[in-house]
């Protein structure tokens, strides 16, 4: 025989699930301080600069 589930626990245990991964996912994204999205937005800019300094003149 298959065993009985109830379908309130499962529905919880799936929301609870759901609710962690997004969790996971939005401490990833925005879960970095202050320092690390500065040295984020300087490794940008340097390599924008980077990029810029190398373009030819053509016209």
């Amino acid at each position: 025989m298959a065993d009985i589930v109830n379908l309130n626990r499962a529905r919880k245990a799936k929301a609870r699930a759901t609710a962690k991964a997004t969790a996971d996912r939005n401490s990833i994204a925005f879960g970095r301080n202050k320092v690390q999205k500065a040295a984020d937005t300087a490794d940008a800019e340097r390599r924008k600069a980077l990029l810029d300094g190398a373009k030819l003149d053509r016209e």
